[in-house]
């Protein structure tokens, strides 16, 4: 028996039902709900463990709905959403959503992201297990607060890069390759989902470099990957 429990948000009644049918089968606990008001409301009430939100909600935008959550909580979000257009995709990831599938979906993949997502909770909740505090340099990740710190300065990353920065940080001085980021934070390797990773590297980079033509931390090797070095 499963024991996550997934608040699907979706005003659409048919692809509700597909969602709900899959997670049933598989035992999943679920809650449900068609607007965007009833998404905020819901994951205050139960804390659900994954949130699968579609974006085009009656009410409020599904952008909106992400940073409403996101002021309060890191739980995970995976958008199920027809807009295709990277910018859509960008503006959803920004905002604080962990992974993006485009409609139609197959079932499949969507089980597929569902235990990506669960793989990365359990991470999370062993973190403090393997190491406390990640110390390179200036920075340090407490891996058990979910914080990041550059000196004494809080760095406030987003869900996704604080994502990003902890897989770098658990394979210092390795190169990880956009494939294999892709994997372990998105739950894909599409080559279209390159473009978002992108973005997101650089605005961590942003934040833990003050002159990111000459990165201290994060090393690009174009067209491979990325990876984290070792500061003396």
């Amino acid at each position: 028996m499963s024991k996550y429990q997934i608040l699907v948000v979706e005003d659409d009644a048919p692809v509700r039902n597909l969602i709900t049918t899959t997670l049933k089968a598989r035992d999943y606990r679920f809650i449900t709900t068609g607007t965007g008001e009833g998404a905020v409301m819901e994951a205050a009430s139960h804390n659900p463990d994954i949130v699968l939100l579609d974006l085009g909600l009656p009410d409020l935008d599904g952008v909106e709905v992400i940073r409403r959550i996101r002021s309060w909580s890191n739980m995970p979000i995976i958008v199920i959403s027809a807009r295709s257009e990277d910018s859509d995709k960008i503006d959803a990831l920004d905002a604080g959503a962990d992974d993006y599938l485009t409609k139609p979906f197959s079932v499949d993949e969507l089980l597929a992201r569902l235990r990506v997502t669960q793989r990365r909770l359990g991470l999370m909740q062993n973190a403090g297990a393997e190491q406390a505090v990640y110390q390179n340099g200036l920075l340090r990740v407490d891996y058990s607060a979910g914080c990041a710190y550059l000196g004494e300065e809080d760095l406030k990353l987003t869900p996704m890069e604080y994502k990003l920065l902890c897989l770098l940080a658990r394979n210092t001085g390795k190169v990880l390759t956009h494939r294999f980021i892709l994997q372990n934070v998105w739950g894909s390797s599409w080559e279209n989902d390159i473009g978002s990773l992108r973005v997101f590297m650089a605005a961590l980079r942003k934040k833990l470099e003050s002159n990111t033509s000459s990165a201290r931390y994060i090393q690009t090797h174009i067209g491979v990957g990325y990876r984290m070095q070792k500061i003396d």
